[in-house]
C-alpha cells in the first residue's frame, strides 16, 4: 500500500485539486444524493477535499465525519474542514468506524475498498452504521482498464506490475452486486465513468499517477529508480511531442441498507 507522508499529502493536494480528480470526487458527491441536515461518514477521508464538500451541502445542521487511519492524511483533513463545526475528523477503519449502530444517513468511500483485505467487513460495517434507508456510495479503480502507451512495452508492463503490487482487489465493481446484496442492500447500481487523455497536465490524473507509479516501484523494490526514471522521463517526452495517450475506467457503485 501507498505511505501517506508529508510527501505524497503534497502531491496529492496538487492533484486533488485538478479537473480530473475533482470530477472523480463528483461523482461520489452526485451518488450520495445529500441534503440539508444528512448526517454523513466519509470512509477514508483522506485529505478531506470530499469531507468539506460533504460539509457545505448539509449545513449547519447536518453532520459529516470523516474518518482515515493517516495521520498525515487527517491533519490536512482537519485544516481543511475547521471552518466548518459540522464537520469531524476521527481516526478509525472501514472496518471498525467509530459510529454507533444506525448513526449516519449516508456513508462514501472513494478509493477504499480496492486497498482492504476483507472488503465484505467494511460492507458490514457501512451497513451497521446507516439507518435504514440509509445510502452507501463507494468510487473504485477499475485496476484492470489502465490502457497507457509506451514505445516501450516491456517497460510499461512491468511499470503496471509493480503498481498491481499496491492494490488488494483489483475489481471491486465486479463484486459490488453480490457482496453488498448478501449483506443487507438492495436498489444496487454500478455504473462507469472513463478518463482519456492525450495531453499531459500538472493537475491531471495520469501525471499524479506517473509519480506515484515511479516512486511505489523504486521504493518498495519492484524495479530500479533508474529504470522508472526512464519511465517517467519517456512519458513527458511522448507529451512534448503530441504522442501521449492515458485511459483508466473507475466505477461509481451504490446501494441502499433494507
Amino acid at each position: 500500500m501507498l505511505k501517506f507522508d508529508g510527501e505524497t499529502t503534497k502531491l496529492l493536494d496538487i492533484a486533488y485539486q485538478g479537473g480530473d480528480v475533482t470530477r472523480r470526487r463528483r461523482k461520489a458527491f452526485d451518488a450520495l444524493h445529500l441534503r440539508e441536515g444528512d448526517t454523513v461518514v466519509d470512509i477514508g477521508c483522506g485529505n478531506g477535499f470530499l469531507t468539506e464538500e460533504i460539509a457545505r451541502a448539509v449545513g449547519k445542521t447536518g453532520h459529516v465525519i470523516g474518518v482515515d487511519p493517516s495521520e498525515h492524511m487527517r491533519a490536512r483533513a482537519s485544516i481543511r474542514s475547521a471552518a466548518y463545526p459540522c464537520a469531524q475528523i476521527r481516526d478509525g477503519l472501514a472496518d471498525a468506524l467509530p459510529l454507533r449502530d444506525g448513526e449516519a444517513d449516508k456513508a462514501v468511500a472513494v478509493q477504499v475498498l480496492e486497498y482492504l483485505s476483507d472488503i465484505p467487513s467494511a460492507i458490514r460495517e457501512a451497513h451497521r452504521i446507516l439507518r435504514v434507508g440509509g445510502r452507501f456510495v463507494a468510487v473504485d479503480t477499475g485496476c484492470k482498464t489502465l490502457d497507457w502507451f509506451s514505445q516501450d512495452e516491456e517497460r510499461m508492463q512491468r511499470v503496471q506490475t509493480a503498481w498491481d503490487h499496491h492494490y488488494t482487489e483489483p475489481r471491486v465493481a465486479g463484486l459490488w452486486p453480490r457482496l453488498t446484496q448478501d449483506n443487507g442492500f438492495a436498489a444496487i447500481e454500478v455504473k462507469p465513468f472513463t478518463f482519456c487523455d492525450v495531453t499531459m497536465r500538472p493537475d491531471g490524473l495520469a501525471f499524479m499517477l506517473m509519480h506515484l507509479m515511479s516512486r511505489y516501484a523504486a521504493e518498495n523494490g519492484h524495479m530500479p529508480e533508474a529504470e522508472t526514471k526512464a519511465w517517467f522521463d519517456e512519458q513527458v517526452e511522448l507529451a512534448n511531442q503530441g504522442r501521449f495517450f492515458f485511459s483508466l475506467t473507475y466505477y461509481q457503485m451504490s446501494a441502499i441498507k433494507m
